[in-house]
């Protein structure tokens, strides 16, 4: 934690340099090609005090979509207060914090031409390309986020950003939790710096762009509770809730995941529009990305819960991918044809280990390495209320094969109605730890020939704040890999499904009012059909919240009060592998069917959110049944508080 106390200072104290000076007028803000700019110059001589709007301090997407920072406390803020600062509905979380999550939907949409990295497990919480934003703003600004972890430990989000003039912006952030956990060795430790800039010419030909990241998710490992020890869980026995008592599978192993990005995004234009009369505008546009992540599991002694190893004491596995990405795009727009783009790719990456194992006398090769060149292109058009989108994307040549291709439209009806309707195929290689894995346990060493996993997807929105907001989207599966315990030795490896799944989801979002009450409903209906059993989601899952939000002491604090209810059906839920990182397919015992509720007390006062939650509270009177996995339990009845503070120097 000493990182984030440093981190913490520096901002102030950089931040407080600027915090002397009298903020100077602004100029009105718009978008070119995703940077945001001053349209108008202003002569120092004739600038004058003013004070700066919330909507000037600008948040933009790695797909240019441009917000400005909201310091307002509603229900969704709540939703999102959390670990991944995201609304996790579609997640059932571990114990502990900073441990993994256990998926209740999936989305099979894509647009990647590459298989991912495996350990998917420890990756809800790694901050990919697009999870990265940058900044343009009048003055300094400062965001500080905690939140109380679970015995010894905090968590807390450190971000500072400036616009040293009014075309070069940067921030920096970090990330960074420490929790010791309820149950015997589950303690995690994760950190996540992010350093952003972003630059304009002042002819506004070219800008510029990029980041630096680098991240390390570390989680003590320990199999989950013993078989034996299930009975005290669940019996709610007051002996046994002190959890630490109860027995674990094993408690010498650890996992981590590293990461470090390099990403550049660049563009000069060739022929730029000059005014909203210009018809055209071409542009040339670079991006690259250097990443380099590992995944290591070490584990002081072997655990028969693994099956056979090939030594007794300090296993160690390490898997690396490096790769770098190169893609050059040539944009044209035109006010009668739309925005077209044409692009060119390369991914060169390097996956594997540092030794050869032979087993079986089989050699199990220890590197997947090459190059593989790709080809692509998007289209926009909007044309009064309907706006047109295209994307696709194929490998041309290379160790890979691989191609999607996507379609949207989207429609305004009115003020409050708007539809969208997309489509989406894609294949793709599987993970690349299904296609090839090294360990020290022997049963826990493959190398796959797998097909292409190939997805086909229909998906609707509908929005609208007096009807509802309502997406349906209907996925065919063909090829679908996944892990599952082999049924001769019991332990988790890859399989790929021969049959074709069918998926369909139906998620419904809608607030009712009735003066400062308000009860905000999001369900979510899901039907699978496979004869494999491959793909188990729960059919129904729900999340209903009902609160009270009023201004306080002559509006000095707006207070919002409620309960919130979330539950699912049973469903057999996969499994957690502590080894690979993974979660794999059951089909023994069904878990779910039982309620949380969540009773908090929200309020904010001037920039700052507190927030204070009591979390499943009726866990001592509902059952002793809850559970985020076979074995790991979910987290007893616990209260938790934390702060949002915002900074406008």
């Amino acid at each position: 934690m000493r990182k984030i106390v440093l981190l913490i200072i520096l901002l102030y104290s950089f931040g407080g340099s600027y915090a002397q000076e009298k903020p100077k007028k602004l100029n009105r803000l718009g978008e070119k090609l995703g940077i945001i700019e001053y349209q108008d110059s202003i002569k120092q001589s004739k600038q004058k005090e003013a004070v700066a709007k919330i909507t000037d301090y600008l948040i933009i997407s790695n797909e240019n979509d441009t917000t400005y920072v909201d310091t307002s406390l509603t229900i969704k803020k709540d939703y999102k207060y959390n670990y991944l600062r995201k609304d996790d509905f579609e997640l059932i979380p571990f114990s502990n914090l900073g441990q993994t999550y256990n998926s209740l939907s999936y989305n099979f949409e894509n647009t990647k031409l590459m298989p991912s990295f495996g350990a998917r497990a420890r990756h809800f919480n790694y901050m990919e390309i697009e999870d990265i934003n940058y900044y343009h703003v009048p003055t300094p600004l400062t965001e500080l986020f905690f939140k109380t972890a679970f015995e010894q430990g905090q968590l807390v989000d450190a971000f500072f950003t400036v616009n040293t003039t009014p075309r070069f912006n940067f921030s920096i952030a970090y990330k960074g939790l420490r929790s010791l956990g309820k149950y015997q060795h589950i303690l995690t430790s994760t950190g996540n710096f992010r350093f952003t800039t972003n630059y304009t010419t002042k002819n506004k030909r070219y800008y510029i762009r990029t980041h630096i990241v680098t991240q390390d998710l570390l989680n003590q490992e320990n199999g989950g509770l013993q078989d034996s020890n299930i009975p005290y869980f669940e019996t709610g026995d007051p002996e046994f809730l002190d959890r630490s008592i109860l027995e674990v599978n094993f408690e010498n192993a650890e996992s981590i995941l590293k990461g470090k990005r390099f990403y550049l995004d660049h563009s000069y234009n060739i022929i730029r529009k000059k005014d909203s009369t210009s018809n055209n505008k071409l542009s040339l546009r670079h991006i690259m990305s250097f990443e380099d992540k590992y995944y290591q599991y070490d584990q002081t002694s072997s655990n028969s819960y693994f099956g056979n190893a090939f030594k007794t004491s300090k296993l160690k596995d390490i898997v690396s991918l490096e790769n770098f990405y190169n893609q050059v795009q040539l944009n044209y727009s035109n006010n009668i044809l739309g925005d077209v783009q044409f692009n060119v790719s390369n991914d060169n990456y390097n996956y594997g280990y540092n030794k050869l194992v032979v087993l079986n006398g089989i050699t199990i090769t220890n590197r997947l390495k090459g190059s593989v060149f790709a080809a692509g292109g998007k289209y926009h058009k909007q044309y009064k209320s309907f706006d047109l989108n295209g994307e696709m994307g194929i490998n041309v040549t290379g160790g890979f094969d691989g191609n999607y291709i996507k379609g949207e439209a989207s429609f305004k009806l009115n003020d409050d109605i708007s539809a969208i309707a997309a489509i989406n195929h894609s294949s793709r290689a599987p993970n690349y730890n299904t296609l090839l894995y090294q360990s020290d346990y022997i049963n826990y060493n493959w190398q796959n020939n797998f097909n292409n996993t190939e997805t086909e997807q229909l998906s609707f929105h509908l929005k609208s704040n007096k009807i509802a907001n309502i997406s349906a989207d209907y996925s065919t599966i063909t090829d679908y890999t996944y892990f599952k315990k082999d049924e001769t030795t019991n332990l988790v490896k890859p399989f790929q499904n021969s049959s074709t799944i069918t998926y369909l989801r139906v998620k419904l979002e809608k607030e009712f009012r009735v003066g400062k009450f308000a009860l905000n409903n999001t369900i979510l209906y899901q039907n699978v059909q496979d004869p494999n059993n491959t793909l188990n989601v729960p059919e129904l899952t729900t999340r209903n919240t009902l609160y009270f939000s009023s201004n306080l002491f002559k509006k000095a604090m707006y207070l919002q009060t409620g309960l919130t209810f979330s539950y699912f059906t049973t469903y057999y839920m996969n499994g957690y592998d502590p080894l690979l990182a993974e979660f794999y397919v059951q089909n023994e015992t069904e878990y779910g069917d039982f309620p949380r509720l969540d009773f908090f007390i929200n309020a904010k006062i001037r920039q700052t959110r507190i927030y204070l939650k009591a979390e499943h509270f009726n866990s001592a009177f509902t059952g002793y049944n809850y559970y985020s996995a076979p074995n790991y339990p979910y987290r007893d009845f616990t209260v938790r508080f934390g702060v949002v503070w915002n900074f406008f120097m």
